[in-house]
């Protein structure tokens, strides 16, 4: 089997208002704010007639993203067998450019093709279900149920800043919905930071675990301050997201000394390398990854298996995910061993789907897909829909 074409159609679907029930939009975050979002679909096809998918977000613009994927991956890896995600990965390289983030796209329909031409799921390819709160937590929630209760992934509701008494009926709402954790953004404001995580915790007395994310917004002194605010509240995080800025990490280290709040890099994943200096440098207590900028799930699987073997714990990152790149984080977290923390989502807080049969969030929970591949399929007419021109 040989890959014969490379394609990439930029979407553009609107959130869920915040006055809806679950809705999160406009998402604000210390970088700016988000009413809809473009993501880039990627469709690889082959000489049998398999076609497989990917998702990614835009980086600069669409046309840019589709032109790299399009022109630039594209021919590189025509021709060739996408069994072999291994060495194409190895192979897309360009100096001076972390191409691996805009192949892992590619990479993953990649997975996808191979599932559809073997009639397996991705997560039996990656050697069959394995994370410990799947297999323990899981099947106790169902109470020994089925099969497709030991596919339920339990993932962590995203909020954007809001004010701490929007914040509170947001909090209640993930609560009433089934999340147990909740993480929302920061980083504008660190005592309001401190504010609404007092205020949703208060909401639902102490009923949710609380993530907070400043995407490096934070300097170290208030980083301090916000964990120590809220350890003498008696409120201790499940993590602190990324609390200062990328390659740090002795600084993270101190932080993580001064503080009984965990840390959790995320962006500082993305930078190759990375985490080997963090586990060496003692700088975090979780590990926050990413598939995209790992280069896909064979790079994110490579990652897991670094952090794992250091000891640390790890959850998967979100980046406000359709249907495509929302099956493959399932089929990750699932056949991948180590994920020990519900990933994060966003997929409640949408108004549409490009994926035929969307996936169903009942009590904070998605279901992996049996199907064959990442056992999803594309909607071309919605994707007509919100196509971006």
């Amino acid at each position: 089997m040989e890959i014969t074409d490379v394609t990439a159609t930029t979407v553009d679907v609107p959130l869920v208002d915040l006055d809806e029930r679950l809705g999160i939009g406009p998402y604000v975050t210390n970088h700016g704010r988000v009413e809809s979002m473009e993501r880039v679909l990627v469709r690889v096809d082959t000489d049998e007639g398999i076609a497989g998918w990917g998702e990614m977000r835009t980086f600069l613009s669409p046309a840019a993203t589709e032109s790299i994927i399009e022109d630039g991956i594209g021919p590189l890896i025509e021709g060739q067998s996408p069994f072999e995600v291994e060495r194409l990965r190895r192979q897309v390289f360009i100096e001076y450019t972390n191409i691996e983030l805009f192949f892992a796209a590619v990479e993953t329909a990649c997975w996808d093709i191979a599932g559809k031409a073997l009639d397996k799921p991705v997560f039996e390819l990656l050697g069959g279900a394995t994370a410990p709160y799947q297999t323990t937590a899981m099947n106790a929630a169902a109470g020994g149920a089925d099969a497709a209760d030991d596919r339920a992934v339990e993932f962590a509701f995203c909020l954007g800043i809001l004010s701490p008494e929007e914040s509170r009926v947001k909090a209640q709402e993930a609560l009433d919905a089934g999340f147990s954790v909740l993480k929302t953004k920061a980083g504008r404001d660190w005592q309001q930071d401190v504010a609404r995580i007092q205020a949703m915790h208060d909401e639902v007395d102490g009923q949710l675990e609380f993530r907070l994310d400043p995407n490096q917004g934070w300097s170290l002194d208030q980083a301090v301050r916000v964990g120590a605010a809220l350890e003498e509240s008696g409120i201790f995080l499940q993590y602190m997201e990324q609390p200062i800025r990328v390659n740090a990490h002795d600084s993270l280290a101190t932080l993580r000394q001064r503080l009984r709040q965990p840390i959790a890099p995320n962006e500082d994943t993305y930078i190759p390398n990375n985490l080997r200096s963090l586990v060496e440098a003692g700088a975090m207590d979780v590990a926050v990854l990413d598939l995209t900028p790992a280069g896909g799930i064979a790079g994110l699987r490579q990652q897991a298996a670094i952090v794992e073997d250091a000891g640390v714990p790890f959850t998967h990152h979100c980046a406000f995910d359709l249907g495509i790149r929302t099956a493959a984080i399932l089929h990750a977290v699932h056949g991948i061993p180590g994920f020990s923390l519900p990933p994060d989502t966003t997929y409640y807080g949408w108004e549409d789907d490009v994926i035929a049969d969307p996936f169903t969030v009942e009590e904070g929970r998605m279901t992996v897909p049996d199907e064959p591949g990442l056992g999803i399929d594309v909607d071309l007419d919605t994707v007509e829909e919100y196509r971006v021109r």
